[in-house]
């Protein structure tokens, strides 16, 4: 089709989505669309040449079916704030923005259960919650932005999902609209109904089976009392050490979150917090449940630290301090820009045992890169997450940044992880699936898309490669089987 063509089948379309959504619920204009050409993974832009703004879930699967009946693929998008990629438009697709579907439809605390559309604000859904005592477990640090259709695509985690779990462990049933434009519940509001779980299976498709619409969900009672350790390493080795006799003394933290000094500097530098002299790892550990008991389990806590070689171990004074700890770790990403203007996100894991030697390769490639790479994660899982700094206009900079991060995630593999722990795979890892699952397993993967997208769609060139892996434009890290020696091309 020419591109003339493409522009009036377009411009057709627009008419026929203002008809469902309203004048204001399409985003036509060069410069409004401009606004989506990225999420928080910003190595790849594209700029969608359609967007659509629902305001409803029967809405939603309307734009869809006249998207997908004009022969157009379809993105889901929710505040952007994903960090692989998943919302960017591939040439000629439609951008379905969920952020205007905004409604805790109910609200039942008798079965600590809600039902909600997919445009909710994460920590919006536990405000709401919380006069009846109950809050939703999953904390992304972007939890303050990000919605909740987001954290279903890409099984979101957060700092306390070492106790809770991820965001499958609290999600019953999703409505899920196909690429054909029909809602289908997946799951049950009655756990362990019978039959296979769908509901688990939509959760981390990453928009691929089509647009999660509303979900019910698990609320949960926040524990009665909390305290939060604060431990100075003098080595990332030392807190890492720590970290694995935690969890083998038989301790279950609620989190356990280690920081490097490079982002100890950002933190002093944009909110003025001072760490002693020779500081290289910082230990944020929280332990949570019955008042009867806590103390002592928080000094155990407190040993292994001293015991891995703590230079300093400080419990948080009071509810106010312990507070403003989790915000200082939860802002650390936002921190970083005060070190440089552009940095990569990387979010591989590992089994927490291997924290010493993943780290420890990790300040090789460094080294070795030439870049500055900054370490703050979630140590009690091994979720890793690398902050790669760089600039962009430097030439070959960007090439470096790729690279590294190729060799960080094979390197996680290598030690028996994962290429994602909270993130997705998006474009970013599309390239490293081949090495991460057989090629048997990505046929089945691709067999499941087919059956709710057999045209494929939804959300084309994301998370899953067809044809095990070769037949995929190459996008921003789908570069990576280019740059990475004796890797074949994800062309």
């Amino acid at each position: 089709m020419s591109q003339v063509a493409v522009s009036r089948s377009l411009a057709a379309l627009a008419d026929r989505l203002r008809a469902v959504v309203g004048e204001d619920g399409v985003v036509a204009s060069p410069h409004l669309r401009a606004v989506y050409e990225c999420d928080g993974y910003t190595l790849e832009r594209s700029v969608p040449d359609l967007v659509v703004l629902p305001r409803s879930p029967e809405a939603a699967a309307a734009a869809v079916a006249r998207i997908t009946e004009a022969g157009f693929p379809l993105v889901p998008r929710g505040a952007g704030t994903g960090l692989a990629g998943g919302c960017l438009a591939e040439a000629g697709a439609v951008v379905v923005a969920l952020s205007r579907m905004r409604r805790v439809e109910v609200l039942d605390p008798e079965s600590r259960q809600a039902l909600v559309q997919a445009g909710v604000v994460n920590r919006a859904l536990s405000r709401a919650a919380e006069p009846a005592g109950l809050a939703y477990a999953p904390d992304p640090s972007s939890q303050e932005v990000c919605t909740l259709g987001g954290n279903i695509a890409n099984n979101s985690g957060g700092p306390h999902t070492l106790k809770e779990g991820v965001t499958s462990h609290h999600v019953l049933a999703v409505e899920l609209v196909t690429p054909d434009g029909m809602r289908r519940w997946l799951g049950s509001r009655i756990p362990a109904r019978g039959g296979p779980d769908l509901a688990g299976l939509a959760v981390g498709s990453e928009g691929t089976f089509g647009i999660v619409t509303r979900a019910w969900v698990r609320l949960v009672a926040p524990p009665p009392a909390a305290r939060t350790l604060l431990a100075h390493f003098g080595s990332v080795a030392e807190a890492s050490r720590a970290v694995t006799d935690i969890i083998a003394s038989g301790i279950v933290p609620a989190a356990v979150e280690m920081m490097d000094a490079l982002i100890q500097d950002a933190l002093t530098r944009a909110f003025g917090l001072s760490f002693p002299p020779g500081t290289e790892a910082v230990l944020l550990v929280e332990v949570d449940g019955l008042e009867a008991g806590l103390d002592a389990e928080a000094e155990r806590a407190a040993a292994c630290c001293r015991r891995a070689g703590a230079r300093s171990v400080r419990w948080s004074a009071d509810e106010t301090e312990r507070q403003q700890l989790w915000i200082a770790r939860k802002r650390a990403f936002g921190a970083i820009g005060r070190l440089s203007r552009n940095y990569c996100t990387q979010d591989g894991v590992v089994p927490r045992t291997r924290l010493p030697e993943i780290l420890e390769f990790i300040q090789e490639v460094g080294r070795r890169s030439g870049l500055r790479i900054a370490n703050v994660f979630h140590a009690g899982d091994g979720n890793l997450h690398p902050v790669l700094l760089y600039e962009e206009d430097r030439q070959g900079e960007m090439d470096r940044v790729l690279e590294a991060s190729a060799a960080i995630l094979e390197r996680c593999l290598d030690l028996g992880g994962s290429l994602t722990g909270e993130h997705g795979i998006g474009v970013e890892k599309l390239a490293l699936m081949d090495r991460a699952f057989t090629p048997e397993t990505l046929e089945v993967m691709n067999t499941v898309r087919g059956v709710f997208d057999p045209r494929r769609l939804a959300n084309p060139g994301k998370a899953v490669p067809a044809g095990g892996g070769c037949s995929d434009p190459p996008g921003a890290l789908r570069a990576l089987g280019r740059v990475r020696p004796g890797r074949k091309a994800a062309m």
